[in-house]
């Protein structure tokens, strides 16, 4: 498969396919839901996915990663030097690195601004210093270029069929919905790092502090008042996704089987998080496996139809992905990944 998706990406250089094929092992081994998705793309476009994994994986894993012992000091200086490196490849200075090779190609193929990947690396350094937020509006700040700014590089990927910046917006929207919903699974884990992507004035609304939410992190205890902040979180989540959801149909129709796709299953972790009773500080919830499977067949049909009708000229019709809980859907048998 990674032969096909380079042969129709028109990616011959050898060096080059070695870069690209590198970025799709990170993204297959670390980004499991996008990976799904992903693969409902028409083949020559998943190349330029994996590299915007890809480089996302590398910085946020310099940040993140709780197996190494850097301090602060020494992943600011790593960031600092992926920055350098990504310059010099954006300049066409024959970057050595795999995936910066294979992100400065996809940035020029696609016409892929340059802030995007600057402003991603801002956020990436303020989690160096910055352990949590006051507002919604500061953490919307932060999230511009952690999560917005991914959406804004995958529209010209994903292409459109409006203008790029009518559909710019609810492309910034999704990459903000898919984060909230990772900071709400991931609060317990975000907590060991020193971190908190929950606002300040939102515990306060509930009567807790960040203390009472390290102390149940702590004892495994659980607090009423946590689970009504952890409700409201999602509340706002949902609705931060019901902002995303007309770009869906302001995609190219061979790109919206995939958006739509990773959009029911980002989602459906706010309904696994509500199943669990709100128990994320500890443990991580998780889309079943066969709710992951019905939805990757009926991403596979939509995506099949779509790629059909765009061999004949036509027009694909749009059938939206609701907010609402999707566990209501029809079940079908799960499907192989040899089909997609």
């Amino acid at each position: 498969m990674t032969v096909r998706e380079l042969d129709a990406a028109g990616i011959h250089d050898p060096a080059l396919r070695a870069a690209y094929t590198h970025c799709r092992g990170l993204n297959a081994r670390h980004g499991k839901t996008y990976f799904l998705a992903t693969r409902l793309l028409p083949v020559d476009r998943r190349p330029a996915v994996h590299a915007l994994y890809g480089f996302a994986r590398w910085a946020d894993d310099i940040v993140d990663d709780l197996d190494s012992a850097a301090t602060p000091g020494e992943r600011g200086r790593a960031l600092l030097a992926l920055e350098a490196q990504l310059e010099a490849g954006l300049r066409r200075e024959g970057a050595t690195e795999p995936v910066i090779r294979a992100l400065a190609d996809t940035a020029r193929r696609y016409g892929i601004d340059r802030v995007h990947f600057t402003d991603f690396l801002a956020s990436m350094r303020s989690d160096l210093t910055v352990g949590g937020y006051a507002s919604y509006e500061e953490l919307g700040r932060y999230m511009h270029g952690s999560a917005a700014v991914i959406g804004l590089q995958m529209l010209p990927v994903l292409g459109t069929v409006t203008p790029r910046e009518e559909a710019a917006p609810h492309a910034a929207a999704l990459g903000v919905a898919f984060q909230l919903t990772n900071f709400l699974r991931d609060v317990g884990e975000d907590l060991d790092r020193g971190r908190l992507y929950l606002p300040a004035e939102l515990l306060a609304a509930h009567g807790v502090d960040r203390e009472r939410f390290e102390w149940s992190r702590r004892t495994g205890a659980r607090d009423a008042r946590i689970t009504d902040v952890l409700r409201a979180a999602a509340a706002h989540n949902r609705a931060v996704y019901r902002d995303a959801l007309p770009g869906i149909a302001m995609l190219a129709p061979v790109s919206r089987p995939c958006i739509r796709t990773a959009f029911v299953l980002y989602s459906g972790i706010l309904d696994a998080i509500a199943a669990d009773g709100y128990a994320v500080l500890h443990r991580r919830s998780v889309v079943p496996r066969r709710r992951r499977a019905v939805v990757a067949l009926d991403g596979l049909v939509r995506a099949v139809a779509a790629r059909a009708v765009s061999r004949r000229g036509e027009e694909a019709p749009v059938a939206e992905p609701s907010c609402a809980s999707p566990s209501s859907r029809p079940r079908v048998a799960p499907v192989g990944e040899e089909a997609l």
